[in-house]
């Protein structure tokens, strides 16, 4: 899971820091949850989706995290 939501990230473009800020964390709490130690909450999940699907039409918050 950890590779695929970095993965994600980096085709849209972003920094760690910048998605921390979108998602309203710290980076260091985007970096645990990058990396799988703390899992992302469901409102979390929505705002990545909802970035990605600009991106990536219809993708779904399983394709990300799952």
């Amino acid at each position: 899971m950890a590779e695929k939501v970095k993965g994600y990230r980096n085709i849209a473009g972003m920094t760690q820091a910048e998605l921390a800020a979108k998602l309203g964390i710290s980076v260091q709490s985007y970096r645990n949850k990058e990396k799988g130690r703390v899992a992302f909450k469901d409102s979390e999940k929505i705002v990545i989706r909802d970035m990605l699907d600009k991106i990536i039409n219809g993708i779904k918050i399983d394709d990300i995290f799952f």
